[in-house]
């Protein structure tokens, strides 16, 4: 006879605290101490965690339904990956919104008339601290060229893909940054009228 598994039951969880365990650029590594209650019995661990500032991520669709991307080298896969416009918070005291109208300007020289707020969403929840803001730009204009920060942002090239493509290029493995596939996604339901975007 097959083991049935017991039901957990109601937990509780806190952060008792956390020391550091090294620093890399912008990211820190933490060991967080973590005591927890589930049944009536304590429990207490450790969990390696990395803090990370949180992202804004833009998907630009022009009026005639296409969203701007770009393809830029990625060390951590060693290859170029075809990828909505995003950037880190990284500027003390900027909102989410500034974060994305810079970060747009900056990838693909193009401001925002309209930002709609698609989603928001933590990236890698089993180990870092990473939480991304998600928007649609609409009603594009041009700022004239792009402003390169980085090496990669200097080999970059911005591309245009029709949203009714998304689909198949997904399929394709075409577009395999899940940030991407969530955005153009949401993007071209909100075009469609089957999404209002984000209630406050």
């Amino acid at each position: 006879m097959a083991e049935q598994s017991r039901p957990v039951g109601k937990a509780q969880f806190r952060v008792t605290g956390e020391s550091e365990v090294a620093r890399a650029g912008f990211l820190r590594i933490v060991d967080r101490r973590v005591e927890g209650e589930i049944d009536g019995e304590a429990e207490a661990f450790t969990r390696v965690v990395i803090e990370h500032p949180g992202a804004v991520v833009v998907v630009p669709v022009t009026m005639d339904g296409r969203a701007v991307l770009v393809r830029q080298y990625r060390a951590a896969t060693d290859s170029e990956l075809l990828e909505v416009p995003a950037g880190k918070r990284d500027v003390d005291g900027e909102a989410p919104e500034e974060t994305a109208r810079r970060e747009l300007a900056e990838e693909t020289g193009l401001r925002a008339g309209r930002l709609v707020k698609l989603a928001e969403f933590w990236n890698t929840p089993g180990f870092c601290t990473e939480y991304t803001h998600l928007y649609a730009a609409l009603d594009l204009g041009d700022v004239g060229e792009r402003a390169a920060v980085r090496a990669e942002e200097a080999a970059m090239t911005v591309e245009s893909i029709a949203l009714d493509d998304v689909d198949r290029l997904i399929a394709n493995r075409e577009i395999v940054d899940a940030k991407s596939i969530i955005g153009l996604l949401l993007a071209r339901a909100l075009v469609a009228g089957r999404f209002d975007g984000m209630t406050a």
